[in-house]
């Protein structure tokens, strides 16, 4: 048994948290794991151990990730029945990396922080292939002293591990990330079918603007999904609508305008209206190609 190993909790092993756990199981680390649906395979067959609920998680382990789609999940995991709260003794932490509301997120920390416990907000971006890869974008929010406790562990899922601030404002810069990330992708479908339209090959289009100004990660990874036709997701559309969402209401709150964040949203609303909910967030170019009757990669007339 290694000297330094610690036990962690991790709730949530979807598309994103089954990969993250798995970093901390192979790291040596003791590992309570729990999720709503079955255990994946390869965290069943792992040193990993399965909890009946978040509370036996807090319970068991003295570091509890989360990892659940929305705010009203992280909600019912933390203060459901049999909720991870229920679990916690004082000096646990608790580290929530789902991307939730920032306002919500402040009352959970008060909450936990209540209980004698420490509370980071620490959402993710990178999506599926950053979370394999454990070079995760990481915005954590909370006191520094518990982030530099934390921060060890999460050098194992992820690269670029900032502190953003106080609790809410990792979630705050994790809208702002999805806001980017939103516009970036309507910006390269909307160059790449007008260059298809135009006749010109949308794949060496791409190609040649990798390595000039308009170059970027989502020009090279969303944008070849594009051209090859890829939508499974990767990152789910109405994941990115709930996210959208979290900025839309928020700058209403804040009596500020976000009219391509509108425009984004929009766009994922009508590919959601033609089934597209599960399907990655690149295929927002599906609904500017509906309304160019026009597909990228077919022969332009």
């Amino acid at each position: 048994m290694m000297s330094n190993q610690l036990k962690v909790g991790f709730i949530g092993l979807g598309i994103m948290g089954a990969p993250m756990a798995a970093h901390l199981v192979k790291a040596g680390h003791q590992v309570f794991v729990h999720t709503r649906s079955k255990v994946p395979t390869d965290i069943a067959q792992s040193t990993a151990i399965p909890c009946s609920s978040p509370q036996e998680v807090g319970e068991k382990a003295d570091m509890i990730f989360t990892m659940v789609p929305d705010t009203p999940d992280v909600e019912k995991v933390l203060f459901g029945d049999k909720g991870l709260a229920h679990g916690l003794s004082k000096g646990k932490i608790v580290i929530d990396m789902s991307s939730i509301s920032p306002i919500a997120t402040k009352e959970f920390a008060k909450k936990i922080n209540a209980l004698g416990c420490d509370y980071l907000d620490a959402p993710v971006s990178g999506g599926e292939v950053g979370a394999k890869n454990a070079t995760l974008s990481i915005m954590v929010g909370g006191d520094e002293s518990v982030f530099h406790k934390v921060k060890p562990v999460l050098d194992l899922m992820g690269k670029n591990i900032n502190l953003v601030g106080a609790n809410g404002d990792g979630q705050t810069a994790k809208v702002a990330n999805q806001i980017i990330v939103a516009l970036n992708i309507e910006a390269v479908a909307e160059a790449l079918l007008f260059a298809s339209k135009a006749g010109a090959d949308p794949a060496k289009v791409r190609q040649a603007l990798m390595g000039g100004f308009a170059g970027s990660k989502i020009l090279e990874v969303h944008g070849e999904r594009m051209v090859k036709r890829t939508f499974d997701p990767g990152f789910r559309i109405e994941l990115h609508q709930k996210d959208l969402s979290l900025a839309l209401n928020s700058a209403r709150a804040l009596g500020i305008s976000l009219p391509n964040t509108a425009t984004a949203q929009e766009l994922f609303n009508s590919c959601a209206a033609h089934g597209g909910k599960a399907w990655d967030h690149s295929a927002m170019v599906k609904a500017l190609e509906t309304l160019a009757n026009f597909e990228i990669g077919q022969k332009a007339s």
